[in-house]
């Protein structure tokens, strides 16, 4: 009898557990849109409300990131995500007292300007360890990212420009606390927020698509 009933709680606990777990896979984002449609229906996003972008949002899409295939499966990159209004502003004004009276400056000061990141709540670094595949590893994360801020409602846009900035001394101090793993090298910051415009796609050049016989 003491077996029996050891191997019914057994069971209970085993059903439970698999609840429990159903229930947890449940809490992933469920999707509304193709793979295709959400592809296509992406665009770069320069102009961002000033909403704050959700935590569990930006969890979503950083997982998503590094699902992303990679180079023997090394995932030798880092991922860094600042939401945090203070540090945006701090860094943005130690970037503009760079960029006063040069092209760049002219460029993006204008009365509309916020903080470098396209005025967005929210930014995501990637970096890596150099290696022949960095920037493929890399790029494979970043379009993973932006597609899934798309069908999360959100606006992304690769941006180059503040990595240069970082890496220089006027940035070590913004560069220091992302406190990326020894050798890693910054690559590139994705700006995400939700879109304050909504820009017609740009054409595409289908000629350079050719099938070998």
């Amino acid at each position: 009898m003491k077996n029996i009933l050891i191997a019914t709680l057994a069971c209970i606990a085993a059903i439970f557990g698999v609840l429990y777990f159903t229930g947890e896979q449940l809490k992933e984002p469920t999707t509304t849109a193709g793979a295709i449609e959400t592809i296509m229906a992406r665009r770069s996003i320069r102009q961002y409300t000033e909403q704050s972008v959700e935590r569990e949002k930006l969890e979503v899409i950083t997982r998503c990131g590094i699902a992303a295939p990679n180079a023997m499966n090394k995932q030798d990159w880092a991922v860094r995500v600042v939401d945090s209004k203070e540090w945006i502003d701090r860094c943005t004004k130690a970037y503009v007292e760079t960029i006063k009276g040069t092209p760049t400056g002219d460029y993006l000061l204008t009365p509309d300007f916020r903080n470098m990141f396209r005025n967005a709540p929210a930014v995501i670094f990637v970096a890596a360890l150099p290696s022949d595949y960095a920037g493929v590893n890399c790029g494979l994360m970043g379009e993973n990212m932006m597609l899934a801020a798309c069908e999360l409602g959100l606006g992304t846009c690769c941006l180059g420009m503040p990595i240069p900035f970082l890496n220089s001394e006027q940035g070590a101090e913004f560069r220091e606390s992302l406190d990326l793993p020894e050798g890693y090298v910054l690559q590139y910051a994705l700006a995400v927020g939700y879109p304050a415009e909504q820009p017609e796609a740009k054409p595409r050049d289908e000629s350079k698509i050719r099938f070998v016989e």
